[in-house]
């Protein structure tokens, strides 16, 4: 038997990944709440009902793009600490956390709409099925990594006294670290969610005009900010 796709397949594919590159351009000029098979299909030149065969709803769509999204951010962060890992000079731990943050900032800004549906305002009225998960948190899980083999290569030296973490989160982190790879301790990885937080915090507010008429020196200011937050977790640069 042939391990090659079909034709059959091999023409839907091409149409999915049509109708996933219109629907890209759509979240640019009508965003998420706006996107609308019908407005697709009849860019493609399709009826309506030709279209429900590939994707039987809008959520149906968008479920794919947030997927595909989730899987981009995710693979571009992988490269990176993938990268810096293997190189002398990114400076450890702390180069690994800055390679994969930088990587997060830039793909945010090639992609604004994309990183706008995974993490601006929810879509009215739709609700992420669990399929999103697995693409979710592969960022995540580098993250994890990364702190975890600091902490097991005794290179988790936070700058500071930090607050213990109140007993009411221990059940939190006893629940993620059953999701993660993370064998540390609770105070370390509340320090890492929350520095995992702020990055993202603050890519969304460069992305979403927040620092308009305050921060010009962007790139500079994103570097100093993932290097405290580096220092928050406690990585050796």
């Amino acid at each position: 038997m042939s391990t090659g796709r079909t034709a059959r397949e091999r023409v839907r594919a091409e149409l999915v990944r049509e109708i996933t590159e219109i629907a890209r351009r759509q979240l640019a000029t009508e965003g998420a709440a706006g996107l609308s098979l019908r407005a697709v299909a009849r860019e493609m030149g399709m009826v309506s009902s030709a279209i429900y065969r590939y994707f039987p709803s809008r959520d149906d769509l968008l479920t794919a793009l947030i997927i595909d999204g989730y899987n981009a951010v995710g693979e571009a962060v992988e490269r990176a600490d993938a990268k810096a890992a293997a190189s002398a000079e990114a400076g450890g731990f702390g180069g690994r956390w800055l390679a994969v943050c930088r990587a997060v900032r830039e793909w945010a800004l090639a992609h604004p709409h994309e990183y706008a549906l995974l993490y601006g305002s929810p879509v009215p009225g739709y609700k992420a099925p669990q399929d999103t998960v697995a693409a979710a948190v592969r960022d995540t899980l580098v993250m994890a990594r990364i702190v975890s083999e600091a902490h097991a290569a005794g290179a988790i030296d936070p700058a500071g006294p930090c607050p213990p973490p109140p007993p009411a989160i221990a059940e939190d982190m006893a629940r993620a670290r059953g999701m993660l790879p993370m064998d540390v301790p609770d105070d370390v990885m509340a320090r890492a969610f929350t520095a995992w937080a702020a990055l993202y915090g603050t890519v969304s507010f460069e992305l979403f005009g927040q620092y308009e008429n305050v921060i010009e020196e962007r790139a500079a200011y994103f570097d100093h900010t993932m290097a405290l937050l580096a220092r928050l977790i406690g990585l050796e640069p």
